[in-house]
This record gives structure tokens, C-alpha cells and sequence, in this order.
């Protein structure tokens, strides 16, 4: 069980049989009245975010929430296959079940699925990744002096946001938290 007391940001709660978790929380101790606790949740499973008010000292149930580590191994259409690093079983899943960074999934890439109930609600990628830039604008010159933006789509299939001096072919690393760019890499 956790306690309002337990409340963290990223912390799990399962509120009316769906799992949740914190976004952020505020303690409030009015003058008159009980203490209460003010959140943001988000939902594993639609991604929506609830502004919830609760009474200092409820108790909540922990969501039993699953990760697995595993191995990206290809993506056909729609579907994408792993396999558990830990048995080597292999698990198909649709894309529109593995949260919105599906699309920074790269061929042999080390994972972690969260899964509630046997069905996979995100996947955890590792924090910097490293992909080559495969289709932008190209840069012209003296862009690089008055700093911007353009959209480029890298290997995956995903667009980022890079600076105007990015060319095809170079690889860059992206924050996978943020989709944002870090880095050139080569």
C-alpha cells in the first residue's frame, strides 16, 4: 500500500483498477481543515492527465506493473517483435501499445517493457540514444550564425528538431525523455 506520505513524482498508484502515475504533487496545510494532497497523474494505458485532490493519510494499492528487459529485434507494419533477454522467448506487440517513443525503436536495441496484465503499456528506452540523420533540408550557408531549427527523419522513421547545419548521413544523439537533439556524434 502507499501512503500520501510515499508520494514522489514517478511514484505508481492504481486508482479505480488502472494504473497511474505521479506527475507532480503539491502537500497543503491549510489553517482550517485537514491536510491534502494536490496531483498530476498520468495513465499508463491512454496517456491522459488527472488533477486529483486527496486527503492527507489515504492509502492506494501498487499497480503490478512489470518490467521486463528485452531485446528489440524487428518491427513488421504495426507490429513489433522482442525477445526477453532473460528466456529468450520472442513477444509480438502493436505499436500503438508501446507508448509515444515507439518510433525511436532501433534493431538490437536493450529495452525495458513496462507490462500490466500481460499487455505491454510503454517502452523504456535508454536515456541518450545514438541514430543517423536520413532525410532534411539541406543546410545552406550562414544558417549556422543565426542559430534555428528544421525538421530531419532519421533512420527509425522518427522527425527531430536539428540545427539548420545538420546534413544527411551524420549521426546524432537524442535525449529519448525529451525527442529532443543532444548532439553530433561523428
Amino acid at each position: 500500500m502507499i501512503s500520501t506520505a510515499d508520494f514522489r513524482n514517478g511514484v505508481r498508484l492504481e486508482i479505480d483498477g488502472e494504473p497511474f502515475y505521479i506527475v507532480e504533487f503539491q502537500h497543503v496545510k491549510p489553517g482550517k481543515g485537514g491536510a491534502f494532497v494536490r496531483t498530476k497523474l498520468k495513465s499508463y494505458k491512454t496517456g491522459n492527465v488527472l488533477d486529483r485532490t486527496f486527503r492527507s493519510g489515504e492509502k492506494f494499492d501498487e499497480p503490478e506493473l512489470e518490467e521486463r528487459e528485452m531485446q528489440f529485434l524487428y518491427a513488421s507494419g504495426d507490429q513489433y517483435t522482442f525477445m526477453d533477454t532473460d528466456t529468450y522467448e520472442q513477444f509480438t506487440y502493436d505499436k500503438a501499445h508501446l507508448g509515444e517513443n515507439a518510433d525511436l525503436l532501433k534493431e538490437d536495441m536493450q529495452v525495458k517493457i513496462l507490462v500490466y496484465h500481460h499487455a505491454p503499456l510503454a517502452v523504456e528506452l535508454p536515456i541518450f540514444i545514438e541514430l543517423k540523420v536520413v532525410d532534411a533540408d539541406p543546410g545552406i550557408r550562414g544558417d549556422t550564425a543565426s542559430g534555428g531549427s528544421k525538421p530531419a527523419k532519421v533512420e527509425t522513421g522518427a522527425t527531430i528538431k536539428v540545427p539548420l547545419y545538420l546534413e544527411v548521413g551524420e549521426t546524432i544523439k537524442i535525449d529519448t525523455r525529451t525527442r529532443a537533439y543532444v548532439e553530433r556524434v561523428r
